[in-house]
């Protein structure tokens, strides 16, 4: 594909490229998906007011995040898994969000470790997804690591006590590194340029835990532990204890609800992600989008409300903002760069993204992104 323009070619390169199990990890929702088709579809039944004859000189996309100064209201959301993209595929993201001035987040179930990313950005801060395992004293560790790790923010997951029916994933037999099954062996031999990135590095692991947890010495035991780890009975009074030994900046992701919204304020959280992972637990659950003014409404100005959930481009941030959110996260967006080109695939969904909410700003009238709001939208259709 010689020329790139959206997300959509970035899309088409990676699934060419990546194997079949891990692009279908990425590109895939639970049961029947619908929530995670949701995601994307009412974006797009929001329309825009375009403005005329307005001055579109001197345009500014940027702003504040958690009180650090970002390029444009967007951060790499964590994904699960992101070094079977691309070998050293969590780096890579890492590097490229830091040459373009936006939040990195890196998963507690990534490739490379929380050390690897503070080694390849020179100690750049970064922020950390946390999911809470039955191991409190491993978690105990995980966010001290964080700390050392000079992770300016945490980002704590509360919608995967337990994990949704996917079944692609369950299909695949997925697992990483991936089962040498004849099928996997199969596809895998149609993506050389993948295959010879990960015989290039020794990162295929999940670099988090292997080599911190007691007892885990092979992949064998470590995918016994993981599937038993994730902790069905976690509650608010956790959050509570995780933002005492934390002591920074917290996130709570997987906010749906007003109910729980307001919750998460009287937890302390300095913001919440309105999220529904990506359509890949509660099937059935509304979009992220259409969620959002309602949570707004009901805490956004008394705490950063973000979201995350079917952007596909820099049109899609700038009705997400309009309608109140102060940042967003991309998860997909940035796995098709990543699968499709490495760090520069990754630069390159950045760049698609900011040209689109740049230009797309102007047409509605605006040059500060930090003035947008539901002005810009046409009424009846939000």
């Amino acid at each position: 594909m010689s020329v790139i323009t959206t997300i959509e070619d970035l899309r088409v390169l990676a699934q060419k490229r990546v194997p079949r199990m891990f692009y279908d990890y990425a590109d895939s929702g639970s049961w029947t998906e619908g929530t995670y088709r949701a995601n994307e579809a009412d974006f797009k039944k929001i329309l825009l007011r375009q403005r005329v004859a307005v001055n579109m000189e001197n345009r500014s996309t940027q702003t504040k995040m958690l009180g650090q100064d970002v390029a444009m209201p967007v951060a790499i959301a964590p994904t699960g898994m992101t070094g079977m993209q691309h070998a050293d595929g969590e780096i890579l993201g890492a590097l490229a969000a830091k040459k373009f001035g936006i939040p990195f987040t890196l998963s507690t179930m990534s490739i490379c470790s929380i050390e690897d990313i503070a080694k390849a950005t020179g100690g750049h801060p970064f922020w950390f997804q946390l999911y809470v395992m039955r191991d409190r004293d491993f978690i105990e560790r995980l966010i001290d690591r964080a700390k050392a790790a000079n992770c300016s923010a945490l980002v704590l997951t509360l919608d995967l006590q337990i994990i949704g029916q996917r079944h692609k994933d369950l299909k695949n037999g997925l697992s990483a590194p991936p089962k040498l099954t004849i099928p996997n062996i199969i596809n895998m031999a149609t993506k050389p340029r993948w295959c010879m990135g990960m015989l290039g590095t020794p990162r295929r692991n999940f670099g988090n835990i292997f080599g911190h947890v007691k007892g885990i010495e092979n992949m064998g035991s470590l995918s016994e532990w993981t599937n038993k780890q994730f902790d069905p009975a976690l509650s608010w009074n956790d959050v509570e204890w995780i933002k005492k030994r934390w002591g920074g900046k917290l996130v709570l992701k997987g906010i749906q609800d007003v109910e729980d919204a307001q919750l998460a304020l009287n937890s302390g959280a300095d913001a919440l992600i309105v999220s529904n992972h990506g359509g890949r637990q509660l099937d059935g659950a509304p979009s992220s989008i259409s969620a959002l003014p309602a949570i707004v409404d009901a805490v956004g100005s008394r705490m950063e409300v973000h979201m995350d959930g079917g952007i596909r481009s820099g049109q899609d941030v700038l009705k997400a903002l309009a309608l109140g959110a102060k940042g967003t996260y991309i998860g997909r967006s940035f796995l098709y760069g990543l699968g499709a080109m490495g760090e520069a695939g990754v630069t390159k969904a950045l760049q698609i993204i900011h040209r689109e909410l740049d230009l797309t700003m102007a047409f509605c009238g605006r040059t500060d992104i930090r003035t947008v709001d539901k002005s810009i939208l046409l009424p009846g259709t939000y």
